[in-house]
């Protein structure tokens, strides 16, 4: 039923775009995170494992990075068309405050 009134609103794509946004900071969090421990790290084991969960993550990064590009959701070389699709996704949130 939830999927059903959100396109009829209008928002299942907005859905996508919020989720997958908030999964490529998270994602982006983790790569800087799992950077941060490995030059704490005191071991060769550890930072062995570290460098691998650091690729893993810097992998799903560019999976979600371009998963929002192909979306239309991202336009990181394009500045106007990012400020458009920021504007519209602000317009939309207002929108449901009313």
């Amino acid at each position: 039923m939830t999927n059903l009134l959100q396109n009829m609103a209008g928002m299942a794509a907005m859905t996508d775009q919020v989720i997958a946004t908030d999964f490529l900071i998270s994602a982006k969090a983790g790569v800087r995170n799992t950077t941060f421990a490995l030059t704490e790290a005191t071991t060769p084991e550890i930072r062995t494992a570290l460098r691998q969960q650091l690729n893993d993550a810097i992998e799903a990064h560019e999976k979600i990075y371009q998963y929002l590009i192909s979306k239309g959701y991202y336009h990181p070389s394009d500045l106007k068309e990012q400020l458009k699709v920021d504007l519209n996704a602000s317009e939309i949130a207002m929108n449901l405050l009313n």
